[in-house]
């Protein structure tokens, strides 16, 4: 079994570079609106504190995240804005310190959980390091949000190789969630880190193949940019089809990203 502490380390760390860019926000700030519609940055880290306290709920009191679970199935459409909702007209000094305390026990309850345990989620049961994957595949998304936002340019980094996994994993679900039947052929998928590495996934001889760098195809399946705009290519139908509707999250795929107008000469 792979040794699950450097996905808690890059947790942290990610949770801390957004944590730098939202720090020293003025109250006017956390209310500017972000791509995400009806969305402010103070929703973007209500949104995030909301699901590690669900999270945290998950590992260490299964009880209590079960009643969480039925509120979900009452009003599945609405119940992620609603959250988001509530804790955007917390304080922004309030809410900050809520988002630090909670991940903050998160990513010790997730560290110190048994080896080989499982816990309970919206969907199927994760271990504590695909929780620990998927808390920091949302963090960087919502962080993309907050850094576009304000102007900022995030240097890549390779713990987008987290993103990128559940990107992939995450394919055949992008079918089904658009009430697709998935093929039943396995892609390759060729990614290029940040560091120069390659990440490849499938077999190296598949006819269906997707490659890019790891920014762009991350920004792809968080549905946190267009198509148009990135640098992702698909070698064969299947693959082609699938860059239209991948998603690395669960639930509905939501409205996207327009694509960027170009300048007219």
């Amino acid at each position: 079994m792979a040794d699950p502490t450097p996905v808690f380390d890059d947790l942290r760390a990610e949770s801390d570079e957004l944590d730098r860019l939202v720090a020293e926000l003025s109250p006017d700030q956390w209310s500017l609106a972000t791509p995400a519609p009806r969305w402010t940055i103070a929703h973007q880290i209500a949104h995030l504190a909301w699901t590690d306290h669900a999270a945290l709920l998950a590992v260490t009191d299964p009880d209590a995240f079960a009643k969480e679970v039925e509120k979900a199935l009452v009003a599945p459409d609405t119940f992620v804005d609603e959250g988001a909702e509530r804790g955007s007209k917390t304080p922004p000094a309030e809410l900050l310190a809520e988002w630090r305390k909670g991940r903050t026990a998160l990513a010790d309850a997730l560290a110190s959980a048994p080896v080989g345990a499982r816990f309970p989620w919206y969907g199927p049961p994760m271990a504590a390091a695909s929780m620990a994957s998927a808390r920091l595949m949302e963090t960087w998304a919502h962080g993309q949000d907050v850094a576009d936002t304000l102007g900022v340019e995030r240097p890549p980094t390779d713990r987008l190789r987290h993103v990128a996994r559940i990107g992939v994993r995450a394919r055949d679900y992008a079918y089904f969630v658009h009430g697709l039947t998935p093929p039943t052929e396995e892609f390759r998928v060729e990614i290029e880190a940040p560091s120069g590495d390659t990440w490849a996934y499938g077999p190296e001889d598949a006819r269906q193949r997707v490659t890019g760098p790891a920014l762009d195809f991350c920004l792809l399946v968080t549905r946190r940019a267009n198509r148009a705009d990135l640098a992702v290519t698909a070698e064969g139908e299947d693959a082609d089809r699938w860059l239209d509707i991948a998603q690395a999250f669960a639930g509905p795929p939501g409205e996207g990203r327009p694509a960027k107008t170009e300048d007219t000469p």
